[in-house]
């Protein structure tokens, strides 16, 4: 009994023995050499795997940057310039700067603007609903509100608001990680240029029907008018298929297009207030100009009443010669005798 077992230990350590030594020799030759720069690129990274960059996640990222030895293409949005800086110092190449991007939302079909007039009763997921039915309002394009994109933002960068019924991003959380926008069935969510002071204009809104369709659905929807690519001086706005989209990096943030938008599709963000015009009433202008008119001043009062009475005297003695002939010889007498007086004396 003891030989069966001393034998049956015997057997599996020699087999165990033998299967290692072929395991190491099979590592030894199949060895894979990594690049010790992936490890240094990697720990550089932020490790938030979001995919913002393309890549599966932080490592996988890593590895195209060495492999490839070149960062064209490759942009970590969580990072920004800073860390591709980094990198670039690490891989003994150059970054260039790009600028900064933030999540749209290109959609204004709010509980004011687009009331609601059915109600989901479903799964509360936006890809479900826009399968299912157009919207709330009534539009086929506008926001479902249902929150897919809050669930897709790795960030917590985004929610929707109870007032509007809309999602809205907080600007410095944001990362451009694009997962919203792919989140969104209805591609409301878009990446632009973040702009001078996080100042920037679009259009905010993706309905393709006609003008008079769409308003009814939103009162603030774009109805394709026009009036905005004829007021644009950079030929920054392109009309196609009833919308306006406004390229952002063409665009000088005049706010031209906003000024005669008809519906308010197009926004301007984070610019300041207008200074508030006190509004005057036609007809009190009117009226108070008239009453300039009819008063004049005392000064010309006083200058006219000497006028008249200067005109007055003048028509009298216009009108009475013969006196006037008879005051200037009684007056003519008067001096003659002053001078007889004089020289008797």
């Amino acid at each position: 009994m003891d030989t069966i077992i001393v034998a049956s230990l015997v057997s599996l350590g020699g087999i165990g023995f033998f299967a290692a030594i072929l395991l190491f020799g099979a590592a030894k030759k199949f060895k894979v050499e990594e690049d010790p720069k992936i490890d240094e690129v990697n720990e550089a990274l932020p490790a938030a795997n979001c995919g913002g960059c393309g890549y599966a996640g932080c490592r996988n990222f890593a590895e195209g940057i060495v492999k490839k030895n070149s960062l064209d293409g490759f942009f970590c949005p969580v990072g920004g310039n800073t860390l591709m800086k980094q990198i670039a110092e690490i891989m003994g190449l150059t970054a260039q700067e790009k600028e900064p991007m933030v999540a749209v939302v290109r959609c204004s079909g709010s509980f004011k603007n687009s009331p609601a007039k059915n109600q989901f009763d479903g799964v509360s997921s936006c890809k479900s609903a826009h399968m299912l039915y157009a919207g709330p309002g009534g539009c086929p394009n506008g926001c479902l509100g249902l929150g897919d994109c809050v669930i897709s933002c790795p960030f917590d960068a985004i929610k929707i608001s109870s007032e509007t019924g809309l999602p809205i991003v907080d600007e410095e959380k944001c990362t451009a990680c694009n997962n919203c926008v792919v989140a969104c069935p209805r591609s409301i969510i878009e990446l632009r240029n973040k702009g001078k002071k996080n100042k920037r204009v679009f259009v905010s809104c993706i309905n393709k029907e006609k003008g008079a369709v769409a308003k009814k659905n939103c009162s603030a929807a774009c109805i394709g008018c026009g009036k905005c690519v004829k007021e644009c001086p950079f030929d920054a706005i392109v009309l196609e298929n009833n919308l306006a989209y406004i390229d952002f990096e063409k665009c000088k943030l005049c706010k031209k297009c906003v000024l005669v938008c008809p519906t308010g599709a197009i926004l301007a963000v984070n610019f300041p207030e207008p200074k508030k015009v006190e509004s005057i009433d036609k007809k009190e202008l009117v009226e108070s100009k008239r009453e300039k008119i009819e008063t004049p001043n005392p000064t010309q009062k006083n200058m006219k009443n000497s006028e008249d009475n200067s005109k007055e005297s003048n028509s009298e003695k216009s009108e009475n010669p013969s006196q006037n002939g008879a005051l200037k010889k009684s007056d003519e007498n008067n001096s003659t005798k002053k001078e007889l007086s004089m020289e008797e004396r």
